[in-house]
């Protein structure tokens, strides 16, 4: 095979015929600014070939799945390798998938369990021993006199088959019945049963009476059902409730508690330990850990108001119905609907809550003015919020009654997911519970020092080492704060795309084309070191790696460079460097290597806005997640900076907490903030706006021109042409979600989409319309010799321009150019914009909007996909805001934009566990001169240079 990846003649999107020779078995990035063409070549181009002929490659038969992929706009490529893609989309919101899950760790752990576990009774925690037949039947004739109950034999568990030979096997030893997925059937008429399911078979040995002179056809009945189940049997009360937990109990020949607790556990199998199996999940909560509860805080989420000014939330919608019950139970308890919640005596606060059981007198007046009185019992506001849930058949309802709710550990399982028989299987003093509940980096620790002896130790040496190994790459990507126990649909992009590049690094896969989308999104600089170093491990297995990255210190560390530009858009997609690290920084035309030798750089404001403490937004009493009862004031009218490494609390402070109280009491939103006391001087703000990475659209209808609202000003302009007016088109004739102008074949998607059965979804041009979206007799409407079809494949720089006489439409369009999208075009499907081009143009959406001044606007690390370039122009945006008297909070690491901060939030100092306070707050320069801060230690160079 080749040394060399050979590229000719790519002319995917808006790359201009590039002819590119990359060596293979090196780290490759690819740079440049947003939109020149990157992903273009890296994902469209390379990837897209080497999916295609990966699938060529299959046989016809499968092939007939997997549809007709295209072949990407490219002459020639050779040398290419089978290539795996590694992006930002996050993980499955599945709340069955952990990290533990995605990673395959969990499996391991599993195998290691059921192998090498101990069990323990869960009563008593003693260690579980073997039963005898005799201690069975003196357990079940414990039971209380005239107990009817049967003995069973489980002979099949959970295993798919027809089994009529096991029926007639069992007619012919005697058996009369058996009890098939729980129901009895006689053995002379046996059920026909679906091979392809999953099937429980019980032998039905004997029914009995609990009285005297039983014992010894009791236990000629348990040995014979040991023996037909291997040690297995099970006495089933046949007048207990289907649903009583005591109908059934187990008993095990093999394992039993010493003091004859009620209890037996079967053989341990790694199902065993599954929560996503009957066999092992949690019956309470199914194996999802968790429930929804009332939350008596979000039902009086403030403390100052009295009953009467609707303190009490859910009932402030039917205030006078409520307030007459309140007034009743006042009479009955001495208090008054007027007094604050907080100066409300205890008993009254907790009879509101959680309901009385007696009635009381409510007196009303009806529509003819007469006095009436009627007696009705209490019934406590959580009592009536969980009942108004469980009763709704409206989503609407049900989603107004859940913004009283939180999600809580399921009180059974305490969040485990596992039965309680199945939590009390220890290896060295853990449960596979506790085990997964710490941070991956003190799991690592504990599996390596573990010391089994014996059988156990031979069984579990090499399912130990391929755990530790596994936890050792999560480690090494910078993932050590996690746990295994964390849910799949709470990680951002950055992590997924993370845990995926270490479970590759698992798999030892050698010869492959890895291209990754920015590795180090959401990584603090502190991290990077073992991120890039897990690269080129991989690297170094055998593989090629094509990082698409704008991170300095990955640029840096690559083998080879590829600067793609030079500008965005149509003035991209050519190959302005191609080469070392060395060659890069002279390379002509070249923005990149502008910034890396320090030609170009942004800006560090020579004075800041300082704080003024009479205009600040205060946290108080922050413990959602890792939070520590922290109290966090944010500073108004200021640029402010939240940092700190992976976990450290970021998020959890400012988009659990700030944002959703601030979005509550002022958007009239109805999420649920996280867990704090009370946010003070809301007060000083009228809006709160959170533009996050989350995809501005779903299908291929939303695009930036339908989300911004420019397209309605544009189809007005379309309708106002005078051939429109003769037809008598309306703005309705051009759009595409509506009958009428569009191409009713793909229904105005421009695409049709291709169901790919286990893999994603594929969307091609429909064949009618060629993808324009519109019908015939609509195109043939023109404004300045353009279809509204041309209009939507304008770049936005370019619509801009041609729009420049619309004053409204341009000043749409100038602010989506202004933070960096001049690129994209304005038809552009939202589900191939990436998460920092979605983040933009909604940030663009609110630019647009007029300011009142006291609008806060809450970021997400907004940098995530720009380039130097790009950063310097994001910045000017939010300083812009800034100095209109807006306030702005991100979520951010790039060094830059901290360094561009008039104020830094420094959380840490580590992630998970290790993190959740404040380390330090105060100007950049605070920060850089504060030693226990990570990100102090990183900035005080960036900022030592700018002043230099």
């Amino acid at each position: 095979m080749n040394d060399s990846l050979i590229i000719r003649g790519a002319r995917e999107h808006n790359l201009k015929g590039v002819d590119l020779d990359l060596p293979r078995n090196t780290m490759i990035v690819f740079t440049g600014l947003s939109g020149s063409g990157k992903s273009s070549l890296a994902f469209d181009t390379i990837f897209a070939e080497g999916q295609r002929r990966y699938v060529e490659s299959l046989s016809s038969y499968a092939r007939q799945f997997l549809g007709q992929m295209d072949k990407p706009d490219v002459e020639l490529i050779e040398g290419l390798s089978p290539a795996v893609s590694i992006d930002q989309k996050s993980t499955s919101r599945n709340p069955r998938s952990t990290v533990g899950t995605v990673t395959e760790i969990y499996d391991y752990l599993r195998l290691l369990y059921s192998r090498a576990g101990i069990q323990h009774c869960p009563v008593c925690d003693a260690v579980i021993s073997s039963q005898t037949p005799q201690q069975i039947v003196d357990q079940v004739r414990a039971l209380p006199e005239g107990t009817r109950f049967q003995v069973l034999a489980p002979v099949v568990r959970g295993r798919k088959g027809e089994y009529s030979e096991l029926f007639g096997e069992l007619r012919g030893r005697g058996f009369n019945r058996v009890r098939v997925d729980g129901t009895s059937e006689r053995l002379d008429n046996p059920p026909t049963l679906n091979k392809r399911l999953k099937h429980d078979i019980e032998v039905i040995v004997d029914r009995l009476v609990v009285r005297e002179g039983i014992r010894q056809r009791l236990t000629d009945s348990v040995e014979t059902a040991l023996g037909l189940a291997e040690g297995l049997v099970i006495i089933e009360q046949v007048d207990l409730p289907e649903d009583d937990p005591d109908r059934e109990r187990r008993y095990s020949e093999k394992r039993a508690c010493p003091n004859e607790h009620p209890l037996a556990l079967d053989e341990m199998e790694p199902r065993t330990f599954s929560f996503n199996a009957p066999y092992g999940a949690c019956p309470a909560c199914t194996g999802i850990g968790t429930r929804l509860e009332v939350d008596p805080e979000l039902v009086v989420p403030d403390e100052e108001l009295t009953l009467a000014e609707g303190a009490v939330a859910p009932w402030s919608s039917h205030q006078k119905y409520f307030t007459r019950q309140l007034e009743a139970l006042g009479k009955e308890l001495s208090f008054d609907v007027d007094t604050p919640w907080r100066a409300l005596p205890a008993r009254a606060r907790e009879a509101i809550l959680r309901g009385k059981d007696y009635e009381v007198k409510v007196t009303y007046r009806n529509r003819w003015g007469r006095e009436r009185i009627y007696s009705t019992g209490f019934e406590g506001v959580l009592d009536y919020v969980m009942r108004k849930h469980d009763e709704t058949e409206s989503d609407w309802s049900r989603e107004r009654y859940q913004a009283y709710m939180r999600e809580i550990p399921c009180p059974v399982c305490a969040g485990a997911r596992l039965k309680p028989e199945v939590l009390a299987v220890r290896v060295g003093e853990l449960s596979i519970a506790q085990l997964c509940e710490l941070p991956i980096s003190e799991a690592r620790d504990f599996l390596a020092d573990l010391n089994l002896s014996g059988q156990a130790a031979q069984i579990a040496g090499s399912v130990l080492t391929e755990i530790n190994a596994r936890l050792g790459f999560l480690v090494d990507v910078g993932l050590d704060y996690l746990s295994l126990a964390r849910g799949a649909a709470t990680l951002s992009g950055g992590e997924a795309q993370r845990i995926r590049l270490a479970t590759q690094i698992g798999s030892g896969l050698v010869g492959v084309l890895y291209v990754l989308d920015e590795p180090s999104i959401g990584l603090h600089q502190r991290d990077n070191t073992r991120l890039i170093e897990t690269l080129q491990r991989l690297r170094d297995l055998g593989n090629t790696l094509i990082v698409v990255e704008h991170d300095e210190d990955t640029i840096r560390s690559a083998d080879w460079i590829v600067d793609i530009g030079p500008g965005a858009g149509e003035l991209g997609g050519e190959v302005v460097y191609s080469g070392d690290i060395e060659g890069l920084a002279g390379a002509e035309g070249s923005v990149t290597g502008d910034y890396l030798a320090r030609r170009r750089q942004i800006e560090i404001p020579v004075t800041r806005r300082k704080r003024d403490k009479s205009r600040e937004v205060t946290v108080v009493g922050a413990r959602e997640n890792n939070l520590k009862d922290v109290t966090v004031s944010f500073p108004l009218g200021v640029l402010t900076a939240v940092t700190g490494v992976s976990g450290s609390g970021k998020s959890s402070l400012v988009n659990s907490i700030l944002f959703q109280v601030l979005a509550n009491r002022l958007n009239r939103a109805r999420g649920v903030p996280g867990r704090h006391k009370t946010v003070r001087g809301v007060e000083h703000l009228d809006k709160v706006v959170h533009v996050d990475q989350s995809p501005i659209g779903r299908t291929p209808r939303s695009n930036p021109a339908t989300y911004t609202g420019v397209w309605d000003h544009i189809r007005k302009i379309f309708a106002a042409v005078p051939e429109s007016k003769v037809r008598g088109y309306g703005p309705g004739r051009f759009s595409f979600n509506v009958k009428g102008g569009r191409c009713e074949s793909c229904k105005g998607d421009g695409t049709l989409k291709i169901e790919m059965n286990f893999l994603p979804d594929v969307y091609v041009p429909c064949e009618v319309c060629h993808g324009s979206r519109y019908n015939r007799e609509t195109l043939e409407i023109r404004y300045k010799d353009k279809t509204v079809a041309d209009v939507l494949d304008m770049t936005i720089h370019q619509a801009a321009e041609f729009f420049s006489a619309s004053s409204v439409i341009s000043r749409h369009l100038n602010t989506l150019v202004e933070v960096g999208l001049g690129y994209v075009r304005l038809g552009q499907s939202a589900t191939t914009l990436s998460g920092g081009e979605a983040q933009r143009v909604k940030l663009a959406t609110e630019l647009q909007r007029r300011s009142t001044g006291r609008t806060i606007y809450v970021l997400d690390e907004p940098t995530t996909g720009l380039h130097f370039e790009d950063i310097r122009k994001l910045l000017g945006v939010l300083q812009g805001l800034v100095d209109k008297g807006n306030s702005v909070v991100v979520i951010e690491h790039n060094l830059d934009v901290i360094a561009n901060a008039d104020w830094v939030i420094d959380m840490g100092p580590e992630g998970g566990k290790g993190g959740g306070t404040v380390v330090v707050a105060g100007t950049p320069e605070k920060v850089a001169a504060t030693e226990s801060s990570y990100t102090g230690q990183f900035l005080a160079p960036v900022l030592e240079a700018a002043r230099s």
